[in-house]
């Protein structure tokens, strides 16, 4: 059961890093940027996204123990 849920909650976490990556992308292009940095863009908030749910999750695993 506790496999499950880990992977579920990983599955989840990357789908919604993969959308604000989408989402910095689309809008550094509409801001004029070209592709190359756009993608930069959707790249750094995927990273940012990743890492802020790690540090949340570790955060709960301390208040949890």
């Amino acid at each position: 059961m506790n496999i499950a849920v880990v992977l579920l909650t990983t599955a989840l976490v990357l789908v919604v890093a993969v959308l604000v990556a989408v989402g910095a992308a689309v809008i550094a292009r509409h801001d004029g940027a070209s592709r190359t940095q756009a993608l930069k863009q959707g790249a750094v908030a995927f990273t940012a996204a990743v890492a802020l749910a790690a540090a949340a999750a570790s955060a709960f695993a301390g208040v949890l123990r």
